[in-house]
């Protein structure tokens, strides 16, 4: 059978998904949102402590399950020090580099619930004033965040409300463009996120029987290496993350086609699974390309690193750019939303 996704919809969901703040450790808002999304699924839904959503769809065999995964927690930061001088010293959420971020707005989450936003800056921004505006290393100690706020000193931002703890999320600067590009923050892995709501309403909608009862989690820790290790059921053999696709020079992976990671820095992922999501591509003419992220980890690896007995495995759309200025395009999405399809429908690797 021929699915043609609908990737307008998908992107519009991208579009919500990415414009609700959600760094690791403040997921509770966008976990809601994905809640309130699949209300009138008629899908199995419930929170693990964690603050995931497990989502679970019966399927004939009840004996074996398969688990997919994506995850909503994206990178962010905290406020490390309130300064002297009334701006804010960041720590980084998730394995990113303060370089990828300068100039990028932000908003700061009070405990009170509050927020204010801001602009994350070199200390030495100014080339009227400091001479080495471009040469200083962009880090820790040299980037601040100037709030939008008469704040001159520490004691005015705490009279605001701000407090070390507070998260800091990062502006997503989402934009559709006409061309079928989508550029934003947070695409990983907020991409994937829409691909499994959207595939779980056309499951709904055909009124598809799956083969085995199917999990789905949305995880919310995934950045911090440790989203997707828990709340696997015993039943699960299959365990699929489905994450981003890493590009840049020596990969193969692009904008267009759906990634099939063979490796990553964990090391190998199932080989028979990989072969049965190959063969799925090609049955389907659905474009794909198989590659290996050398600086990557996923749920599924994190799920074989705590020990679970499943084979595992990991897709998703190409994004260039990664834990940066990502983009990718329409056909990206198509591709991988097309082969999950065929695959939550497909034997099990045995």
């Amino acid at each position: 059978m021929t699915y043609t996704p609908d990737t307008a919809k998908t992107k519009e969901l991208i579009r919500q998904l990415v414009s609700i703040p959600s760094p690791s450790g403040y997921t509770d808002q966008v976990i809601s949102f994905v809640e309130d999304y699949l209300n009138d699924s008629g899908a199995e839904m419930q929170r693990n402590r964690k603050g995931g959503l497990i989502v679970t769809l019966p399927g004939e065999d009840t004996s074996q399950h398969r688990m997919l995964t994506a995850h909503v927690d994206t990178l962010g930061a905290m406020v490390k020090e309130v300064k002297s001088n009334g701006r804010l010293r960041l720590d980084l959420i998730g394995g990113y580099h303060f370089n990828s971020i300068e100039g990028e707005y932000c908003t700061i989450h009070t405990s009170s619930g509050k927020t204010f936003t801001g602009t994350i800056l070199m200390h030495q921004t100014s080339v009227h004033v400091y001479k080495n505006a471009g040469s200083a290393e962009r880090n820790q100690v040299n980037m601040e965040v100037r709030i939008d706020a008469h704040a001159k000193t520490a004691e005015d931002v705490r009279t605001l409300g701000i407090e070390v703890g507070d998260f800091v999320s990062l502006d997503p600067r989402v934009e559709l463009c006409d061309n079928g590009f989508i550029k934003s923050r947070h695409l990983d892995d907020k991409a994937s996120v829409a691909i499994l709501l959207q595939l779980i309403e056309q499951l709904r909608d055909e009124k598809i029987k799956l083969p085995y009862t199917t999990h789905f989690l949305i995880s919310n820790n995934e950045e911090i290496g440790y989203g997707g290790n828990s709340n696997i059921p015993p039943e699960t053999v299959e365990y699929l993350a489905v994450d981003m696709g890493a590009m840049g020079d020596g990969q193969s992976t692009d904008e267009f086609t759906v990634s099939i990671c063979v490796k990553d820095a964990s090391g190998p992922y199932h080989l028979g699974l990989r072969q049965a999501l190959t063969q799925l591509a090609k049955q389907h003419d659905i474009p794909y390309q198989l590659d290996i992220y050398p600086y990557y980890g996923s749920d599924a690896s994190a799920a074989i690193k705590a020990g679970h007995d499943i084979i595992h495995g990991l897709i998703g759309p190409g994004i260039d750019s990664s834990h940066a200025f990502e983009r990718t395009h329409e056909d990206s999405l198509r591709c991988t939303l097309q082969l999950l399809y065929h695959y939550v429908q497909s034997e099990m690797q045995q």
